[in-house]
C-alpha cells in the first residue's frame, strides 16, 4: 500500500472516529454515517483527476441539486413527531443519496447538460478556440499532414479513443492492405502531434448508444461544436444532415486543380479503353481524368486533345475532350 492510500484510509477512520464522538447515544450508527461519509470524500478525490472541467462543473451542480432535494425531504419530516435524533440523522442520510444520486445522473448526462444549464459551457468564440474532429479515413488519406504544414488549419485536432482503436485493429489485422493502411494512419498521427503550433486531442468520450464509427463522430462533433474532417462522401453527408460542418479534403482537391477551359489543347497519353463505345482515358499529372472521343485506337500513344467541357461530380472532376486535326 502506498502512501497515498494510507492517507485516504486514515481519513475515512478520522471521519468515522468524529462520528463515534458526536453520536453520543447512537455512537455506532453516528460513525457509520462518518465512515459513509469518509468513502465518499475519498471516491471523489480518486477520480477527480478523470474528470474534464465540464464534467467538473456538472458534477457541482448536480451535488448542489441533491443537497437542495435531500433537504427538502428531511423538511418534510419535521412535520411528523418523530424523535429528533431520527430526523437528523434521516435529514442527514437523505442529503447525502440525494448528493451521490444528482452527481452521478449529471456526469451520465454531462455531454447534453450545457442545453439544460447554459451557463456551465463557456463560448467558444469567447475562448477564440475551434476544434476539428478527424475520422479514420482523413488520416489513413494523409494529405490532412501537408495541410496543416501549410498553415490552413488553425484548430485542435480532436481524434477519438474509437477512431484510434479502429485504427489499431486495422494495424492488427491479417489483411496486408489492411494492416498497411492501419500503420499509415498511426504513423500520420505521430507526425501530426510533432507539428508545432498543432494540438492533437485524444477525446475519450464513447457513445455507447450509437452503433457505428460515421454516427459517433457527428455526435461528438455536434456536441463540441466542431467540424468533421474527413474524405468519405457517405459521413460527409450524414454529418451535412445533422447541421455539422464538413471540411471535405477530395472538396479542397478539387477545388485546387487547374481549370481546364472548353477550347483548351493539351498533349495527353491514353492510356485505357472509356466507358462508352470508341472512348480512350487518359490522366492530366494532379490525378483528373480526360475521356476522348473517337481515340480507342491510339491507347498507348500520346495525341493532342481539345477540351470539349468539364463535369464535376462529388468523386472529382472529369475533362472531355476530342481529338484535334
Amino acid at each position: 500500500m502506498n502512501s497515498l492510500n494510507v492517507i485516504r484510509a486514515l481519513f475515512v477512520l478520522i471521519f468515522a472516529g468524529a462520528g463515534y464522538l458526536l453520536g453520543k447515544d447512537q455512537a455506532f450508527m453516528f460513525a457509520m454515517v462518518g465512515l459513509y461519509v469518509g468513502l465518499i470524500v475519498v471516491i471523489i478525490e480518486a477520480v477527480a483527476h478523470r474528470l474534464s472541467f465540464k464534467g467538473f462543473l456538472a458534477a457541482m451542480l448536480g451535488a448542489v441539486i441533491g443537497l437542495g432535494v435531500g433537504g427538502a425531504f428531511g423538511g418534510i419530516l419535521e412535520l411528523f413527531r418523530l424523535p429528533v435524533e431520527f430526523i437528523r440523522l434521516s435529514k442527514l442520510m437523505l442529503s447525502l443519496g440525494f448528493i451521490y444520486f444528482g452527481v452521478a445522473l449529471a456526469l451520465k448526462i454531462n455531454d447534453e447538460f450545457y442545453l439544460m444549464i447554459p451557463y456551465v459551457r463557456f463560448k467558444r468564440q469567447e475562448l477564440n478556440e475551434e476544434s476539428i474532429v478527424i475520422d479514420t479515413s482523413s488520416i489513413i488519406d494523409g494529405r490532412i499532414l501537408d495541410i496543416v504544414k501549410t498553415g490552413f488549419i488553425d484548430a485542435n485536432l480532436i481524434v477519438p479513443r474509437f477512431v484510434l482503436n479502429e485504427l489499431q485493429t486495422l494495424a492488427d489485422s491479417t489483411e496486408h492492405i489492411k494492416r498497411q493502411r492501419g500503420k499509415r494512419g498511426i504513423e500520420i498521427l505521430h507526425s501530426l502531434k510533432k507539428e508545432p503550433g498543432m494540438q492533437v486531442i485524444i477525446g475519450d468520450k464513447d457513445f455507447k448508444d450509437k452503433k457505428g464509427v460515421d454516427a459517433k463522430i457527428v455526435k461528438l462533433a455536434k456536441l463540441s461544436e466542431a467540424k468533421v474532417l474527413t474524405t468519405d462522401y457517405n459521413l460527409n453527408r450524414i454529418a451535412q444532415l445533422e447541421g455539422v460542418k464538413v471540411l471535405n479534403v477530395n472538396d479542397l482537391t478539387n477545388a485546387l486543380k487547374p481549370i481546364c477551359m472548353p477550347g483548351e489543347k493539351l498533349n495527353l497519353k491514353l492510356v485505357k479503353e472509356g466507358k462508352e463505345s470508341n472512348q480512350a482515358v487518359g490522366y492530366l499529372e494532379d490525378g483528373t481524368m480526360v475521356v476522348v472521343e473517337n481515340a480507342r485506337w491510339l491507347i498507348g500513344k500520346t495525341a493532342e486533345v481539345e477540351v470539349t467541357s468539364v463535369l464535376q461530380s462529388p468523386s472529382g472532376r472529369i475533362v472531355f475532350t476530342k481529338l484535334t486535326g
